[in-house]
């Protein structure tokens, strides 16, 4: 399993302590690989728009939802029950539930587990769809922005529409995710560790999707110590090889041979996709760092 899957993974198992631990909702108005045009690298470049403002006081409760009925509570028992593996499965039952329930109090934790499933069937485009309309219901939900924020970042192609708004998005995501995660209160039921590992896996994800927007916008030394930061702090014990190679890119960018050849030499030492292109890059860097000028720390 891979660090970013693992994340998610993480992420969605505990994600009840972040929803539990999330304050009230105040009607405050909705929120919202490689290479990018402009970034040095070829073939691809989330949007943002800003969350809107406020149309009323900010101390305005959101009203209580609807009673649930018993038929209501088993079909969602049943959607949550399922097996994260069983993604078909999950995924139609979860549309089925929203769309047979639309007014259900449940629908923000459905569409934060179809954010995951959809992603983890590379359907990028509709966990996106999905996850938006999470965010309409519940715009303080970190575990969705944190997700929504890296995987934004991650999608973009050469064949991507409007590549710069995506980017945007993503970058708004990842920094608002970044900022609620540390104020959400620990719930009652859930160990000092749980909650712990639980916030570090939502920040890993923020702060790589942040790190990688940074590296689409040219902003190398952001983008360094933003990699930096995921990979510090990610419980995985394997690292997510992805943050792994894009700290090679942006150290090699920042001419920072050293640290990239560290970083590509990681990545390389890990199976998968990368590993050959982390192979090379870590040579590259390691032939610039004995023939070009390194940049200061």
């Amino acid at each position: 399993m891979t660090g970013a899957k693992w994340n998610w993974v993480r992420a969605a198992v505990l994600a009840g302590c972040l929803f539990a631990g999330t304050k009230t909702t105040l009607a405050q108005g909705q929120s919202p690989a490689q290479g990018s045009q402009g970034s040095g690298q070829s073939g691809s470049d989330p949007a943002a728009q800003k969350p809107a403002e406020s149309t009323g006081s900010s101390l305005e409760i959101t009203p209580a939802p609807p009673p649930v009925n018993a038929e209501e509570e088993a079909a969602y028992k049943a959607f949550d029950t399922m097996p994260v593996a069983d993604a078909p499965k999950k995924i139609a039952a979860g549309e089925e539930f929203v769309q047979k329930y639309p007014e259900s109090r449940y629908r923000p934790m459905v569409y934060s587990l179809l954010v995951f499933e959809y992603i983890q069937q590379n359907n990028t485009q509709k966990a996106f769809e999905v996850g938006e309309k999470e965010l309409a219901l519940r715009p303080d939900d970190v575990r969705t922005l944190a997700i929504l924020g890296q995987a934004m970042s991650r999608a973009i192609t050469k064949d991507t529409p409007e590549p710069g708004k995506q980017l945007a998005k993503a970058e708004i995501y990842s920094k608002k995710a970044i900022e609620l995660t540390p104020t959400i209160p620990k719930p009652d039921g859930v160990s000092d560790q749980e909650f712990v590992v639980a916030k570090n896996a939502t920040l890993a994800i923020a702060h790589s999707g942040l790190g990688l927007a940074d590296f689409r916008r040219g902003k190398y030394t952001d983008a360094i110590a933003e990699l930096e930061t995921s990979i510090k702090i990610d419980p995985n014990p394997t690292p997510d090889v992805v943050n792994l190679y894009l700290l090679g890119m942006a150290d090699q960018k920042a001419s920072r041979f050293d640290d990239a050849a560290s970083a590509f030499s990681k990545c390389a030492a890990m199976t998968g996709g990368l590993q050959q292109t982390c192979k090379s890059g870590a040579d590259e860097a390691k032939k610039q760092a004995g023939t070009q000028l390194s940049a200061p720390k």
